[in-house]
């Protein structure tokens, strides 16, 4: 038999955890269906810096807002931003009183869903099929065969969203820039001199069209995203089997950084990790389509060049589930209402990370990232 949800999110990320949080607050239920096998399948990833008025907005109105602040990594607001020669143009200390603090993204994760009852995520479910049913219901298919119907399908599913085509028939595309992802664990002892380039928050060391962006995590390791203009199948010539030689093959591209930085991939430990950078169109939006809608990366991924990714995901899940407990009885003008926010403030972040990215390596960096920061001093 089908199975039928009243409310039906995919992908059990920070957006769609929101969304079935704060739906739960207001006495509603909804159900999550997410691909990976169980909560600990992969790692979430690195730091995140939530900002006051919209990650933070968003877990007050999850009622998690206290637990959040207790999770933040103390000291993680300092900032260094260094050229290719090591030289420190700018730094700042972590004072306690900034506006974006950091908090470990599986730790934020984890208390989204340690705050949703037992079974509201059905792990190992990944969406192969939805089709419309007339009406505003959908019907979804999942890989193991099983099939559900809902009267209203969330598409909280990222990048690559099995719910997009729906609504839109936009895909992302290549933004010129492709990251290469490295870690050193335990950095104070066995990576000291890389501990002390990148502090104890965030480093950006920058020069043209190239540069490494990394922060220290909260278990004392460093994140490290090397990033490179580059042509979309650069990442298609290196072996990334071969740890060694793909270090090599990345460091070639900073012949003539300093040692200190160059460090920072030439003695990471484990594998390294490529990922091309994608956006959809900046201003994306489409035309209402009854019964669904989407939030996050699967409505308007960015760059993450202005860090507001995850901050808008959080976001469009609060808002999304007020604006279903504002209007009961009336999905439709629940789903115009957030629609009607949502667009304009995706496509406003949407434009600066496209600019901040285009800034960050430009032919004088850091001088762009320097001039930013004096501008909002």
């Amino acid at each position: 038999m089908t199975t039928h949800h009243p409310i039906a999110v995919v992908g059990a990320g920070l957006g769609g955890l929101a969304l079935a949080r704060v739906l739960q607050v207001h006495g509603i239920e909804a159900a999550l269906f997410d691909l990976d096998a169980s909560p600990a399948a992969r790692t979430q990833g690195g730091m995140l810096d939530i900002h006051e008025e919209s990650g933070q907005t968003a877990l007050r109105a999850a009622g998690l807002y206290e637990e959040f602040r207790a999770l933040v990594h103390p000291g993680g607001e300092a900032l260094r931003v260094l050229d290719k020669d090591a030289v420190v143009r700018l730094e700042r200390a972590d004072d306690g009183h900034g506006g974006r603090p950091e908090i470990d993204r599986g730790d934020l994760r984890d208390l989204l869903l340690g705050s949703l009852p037992e079974g509201t995520v059905r792990w190992g479910a990944k969406v192969t099929a939805a089709r419309p049913l007339g009406g505003g219901r959908h019907e979804v298919a999942l890989a193991d065969g099983t099939v559900f119907t809902t009267d209203l399908l969330v598409g909280a599913d990222g990048a690559w969203s099995r719910i997009r085509p729906l609504v839109s028939d936009a895909q992302p595309a290549y933004t010129g820039v492709s990251f290469v992802e490295v870690d050193l664990p335990d950095a104070d002892l066995r990576h000291p001199v890389s501990a002390e380039v990148v502090g104890g928050g965030m480093l950006f060391a920058l020069g043209a069209g190239r540069g490494f962006l990394a922060h220290r995590e909260t278990d004392g390791s460093l994140h490290i995203y090397v990033a490179l203009e580059a042509a979309e199948e650069w990442l298609d010539g290196i072996d990334f089997t071969d740890a060694e030689a793909a270090r090599a093959a990345v460091l070639e591209h900073f012949a003539d950084w300093d040692k200190s930085l160059r460090a920072l991939v030439d003695d990471a430990d484990g594998a390294l990790v490529p990922r091309r950078i994608h956006a959809l169109p900046v201003g994306h939006r489409w035309e209402r389509v009854p019964g669904v809608t989407l939030l996050g990366d699967a409505a308007h991924l960015m760059s993450p060049f202005a860090g507001e990714g995850a901050n808008l995901a959080l976001l469009d899940g609060a808002e999304l589930g007020r604006a279903l407990a504002a209007h009961p009885g009336d999905t439709e003008a629940a789903l115009a209402a957030y629609e009607e926010k949502m667009f304009p403030r995706s496509e406003l972040f949407a434009a600066e990370s496209a600019r901040s990215g285009a800034m960050l390596f430009r032919a004088d960096a850091p001088q762009g990232l320097l001039d930013m920061f004096a501008a909002h001093a």
